[in-house]
Formats: structure tokens, C-alpha cells, sequence
């Protein structure tokens, strides 16, 4: 039986890169079925959700864009990704029988409805999920802030942020087998010690909103459930 839920909204963070294998590129079907089923297993508890999706297994700008393609291009191209990938998560999830909307601040109106603050929640209400692509809609920011940003505007309770790992370390646990995991850590001594949780303008936006942040590891069965019920999960990032 599941367990009751404690946050009544809240966001989630994907990376692109959960949705495809490692050291792949696109969308892994398998990847995508276990995601979805992990997501219906939170919403099943009653818990409004706020997706943003980011878009590296399609287009990593940074790496990709090489010396023809500028910045501000690239960072629009990444826009775009979000937005396939959004639209897979719409399918499948629409599949298991959740009524899902893709909203998106870069506007396509034959495949998603623009971002709208007031549309979302109202969405949000009625038991939709709500996948917000197109990140900020603008270059320079990460789907780190825009997963902030749109969390800060919906009214979200709590910022999931799925990853690889169990929890936030003193260094890559990959590389570093004597690196320590936090349970607990203040948005303050994240942005000091540099820790790559989430780029620094989100996790100031988050310190400034009180928006308690906890970042957990995706590929556990039942861990999108467990943060949704305030279960101890990964490392919670708070004000205090």
C-alpha cells in the first residue's frame, strides 16, 4: 500500500539523458516505460505534479555546437529538444492512463499549448500533469532554473530533482570512491562549495522562495513515491 502523501504540489526534474541509455542519444522505450511508471506510482497518491524535462539526450549545445553554431542558436536547439522530449513523456504517460498537458514557453501551437501561469495550475487542479518544455524560453538558462522558476510560479511545495546518484557529494562518487554524501545541506553551503547540484542562479532562486530542493537517485524503484511522501530519499536542500 502506498503511503499517504505529504506535498500536495509538487515539481520534477528530469535530464534528458534518464530518458536514453548511458552514452546514448535519443529516447530508450525501456527507459521511458520505467520513468512513466515510476511517475504514475507518485501521482497515484493524490500529488498534483509540474514536470521539466531537459533535452541533453538530443542536443548537448555546449558539446555540439562547435565554432559554426553560436550560443544563443544552440541554446534555442536545446529549447526544441525539451519539447520532444516532452511530447514522449506526454504519450506515455497518457498511456498508463494519466491526463497529461505539454506546455511550453517556445510556442508551437500544433504541438503544445503555450506556457500560462494561471492555465497551468488550473490544469494542475483537475489532476492533469503538466510538462512545462521550452525551458526559460530564453538562452543562457539552464532547465535547472527553469525548473525553479516554473516550481516558484505553480506553487510547488518541494523541487525533485532526479538524477544518477543517491544524494548530493563532497566530490563525483563515480570518481572519487572517498566522497561523502549529504543528508541534509543549506542552499548557502551549496553555492559555496560548488557542489554541481543545480547551476547557481536556480539554487539562489530556490534559497530565495524557500523552496526546499531534495535530489535523488532516478533509477531506484519507488523513489518519486518516497520524496512525494516526505520519505527520507537522497539529500534535501533547504534554507535551514
Amino acid at each position: 500500500m502506498a503511503a499517504a502523501k505529504k506535498y500536495a504540489r509538487v515539481l520534477l526534474k528530469l535530464s534528458g539523458e534518464s530518458l536514453c541509455g548511458e552514452g546514448e542519444r535519443g529516447v530508450r522505450p525501456e527507459a521511458l516505460s520505467s520513468i512513466v511508471a515510476e511517475i504514475k506510482r507518485a501521482t497515484d497518491q493524490g500529488v498534483q505534479m509540474g514536470i521539466v524535462v531537459g533535452g541533453g539526450n538530443i542536443w548537448r549545445g555546449e558539446q555540439d555546437r562547435g565554432e559554426a553554431i553560436g550560443r544563443v542558436t544552440a541554446d534555442y536547439m536545446g529549447m526544441l529538444a525539451t519539447l520532444m522530449n516532452a511530447l514522449a513523456l506526454q504519450d506515455a504517460l497518457e498511456k498508463l492512463g494519466l491526463p497529461t498537458r505539454v506546455q511550453s514557453a517556445v510556442e508551437i501551437n500544433k504541438l503544445s499549448e503555450p506556457y500560462i501561469r494561471r492555465r497551468s495550475i488550473r490544469h494542475l487542479e483537475k489532476g492533469r500533469v503538466v510538462i512545462f518544455a521550452g525551458g526559460t524560453g530564453n538562452p543562457y538558462f539552464t532547465t535547472d532554473t527553469a525548473a525553479a522558476l516554473r516550481a516558484v510560479e505553480i506553487e510547488a511545495e518541494i523541487l525533485l530533482k532526479a538524477t544518477k546518484v543517491d544524494g548530493v557529494y563532497t566530490a563525483d562518487p563515480k570518481k572519487d570512491k572517498s566522497a561523502k554524501r549529504f543528508d541534509r545541506l543549506t542552499f548557502m553551503d551549496s553555492i559555496q562549495r560548488r557542489l554541481k547540484v543545480m547551476d547557481a542562479t536556480a539554487l539562489t532562486l530556490c534559497m530565495e522562495n524557500r523552496l526546499p530542493v531534495v535530489v535523488f537517485d532516478l533509477g531506484v524503484a519507488g523513489n518519486i513515491a518516497r520524496a512525494v511522501a516526505g520519505q527520507k530519499v537522497g539529500t534535501l536542500i533547504s534554507t535551514e
